[in-house]
């Protein structure tokens, strides 16, 4: 009988509005529920945790911190402090948020989702950039093994970290298999959000600098025929960010009021629904570790139109329509993905189907064997 290894997975970091982090963890654990494997869970979050995310309560023994965890301070004493107490038993911690507690002296695995900071850091407030700078490099050097989503973040790290590629493993993020079961409906949504019954594109990004909301305020702003169509709504779904004040003010100063409709965060039946009836997913973002909704959208069979930035190329491969970051490129964008929507919808979906949450946490189940070994 094979014997059963215990593994902590620290999800302090889970606070409401996270986001794509947030998801790529939860649905490595339903990958895992799914497994068959040597390790038992157990999951230390923040209070709330279980309410949020009660599948995951239900799958594995969820410990909850006495504090939801809301600021960064409160997190790292909890890392330091309640998180070696009741994490006594495991073997091997996978802590999830980027960054190890000093007190770990067991063997670890680290993911990393990116390091945004060490290419963008005009993005990153001065405090946070001096944090990441300090902590990062330290927390990867001191980690036995480290998963990242994508190769490129892989890459990453190893040309800013300086982090030995043998020790870095890519556990890609793979999607739920009741994605999109329970969305809701294009009728209920049109009344909710007064999208009005023209064409509807949706980008699914929280409202920080990297995202380039911008980008797609100027395409609708400008004078090519599909962009400027009066009827069409630009659906932007995702929690506030650094940039969200600038969003808005500049939907504002371009008279955008009536054609962008702003839903901040949402739930996933909401989101599900925005993306499967939208002619296209768009997401000019400049950096992206992996881009999780771009593959939400492959998985319901929806066109997406990306940048060519970082990640995405890799995550999206040619079943996208995959652009430089100028106006003039994206011109026709919304042109070719009509003229193309079958093709496009079925080479999507042959290539989300790669990337699943069983698949996902086999990935993690190997990190953490090289991890023990």
């Amino acid at each position: 009988m094979t014997r059963r290894v215990e593994v902590g997975m620290n999800l302090l970091w889970c606070r409401p509005g996270v986001g794509g982090s947030e998801d790529y963890l939860v649905r490595q654990l339903l990958g895992l529920s799914d497994n068959d494997h040597e390790f038992e869970l157990r999951v230390f979050a923040p209070q709330g945790f279980s309410e949020r995310h009660k599948h995951i309560a239900k799958e594995f023994p969820v410990i909850e911190a006495p504090s939801e965890c809301v600021t960064r301070a409160v997190r790292v004493a909890l890392e330091h402090s309640w998180l070696p107490i009741v994490s006594r038993s495991v073997e091997l911690m996978h802590h999830g948020g980027g960054t190890l507690p000093r007190a770990q002296g067991k063997p670890s695995v680290l993911t990393v989702h990116d390091i945004q900071w060490a290419e963008y850091p005009h993005y990153v407030k001065s405090f946070k950039l001096r944090y990441l700078r300090t902590v990062v490099p330290s927390s990867a050097k001191r980690a036995t093994r480290i998963a990242v989503p994508s190769q490129f973040v892989a890459n990453s790290l190893v040309q800013h970290l300086g982090v030995e590629s043998n020790k870095i493993h890519v556990v890609p993020h793979g999607m739920e298999k009741q994605l999109g079961v329970n969305a809701a409906s294009p009728d209920t949504l049109r009344r909710k959000y007064s999208l009005g019954t023209g064409p509807v594109i949706v980008y699914p990004a929280i409202t920080h600098p990297h995202k380039n909301h911008r980008f797609l305020l100027q395409l609708l702003a400008s004078d090519y025929a599909v962009w400027s169509d009066p009827t069409l709504r630009l659906v932007l779904t995702g929690s506030q960010g650094h940039a969200e004040a600038d969003v808005m003010q500049m939907v504002s100063a371009l008279g955008l009021e009536q054609r962008v409709v702003r839903t901040g965060y949402i739930l996933s039946s909401e989101r599900d629904g925005l993306i499967a009836m939208a002619d296209a997913v768009v997401f000019p973002s400049e950096y992206e570790g992996f881009g999780a909704p771009v593959v939400e959208a492959m998985t319901l069979g929806v066109p997406v139109v990306c940048s060519n930035r970082t990640s995405l190329p890799e995550v999206v491969g040619d079943a996208g329509i995959v652009l430089p970051l100028d106006i003039q490129s994206w011109a026709d964008a919304l042109v070719a993905v009509r003229a193309r929507r079958d093709e496009l919808s079925s080479a999507g979906q042959t290539r989300a189907a790669w990337f699943t949450a069983q698949r996902s946490a086999a990935a993690l189940v190997q990190v953490y064997r090289e991890a023990l070994t």
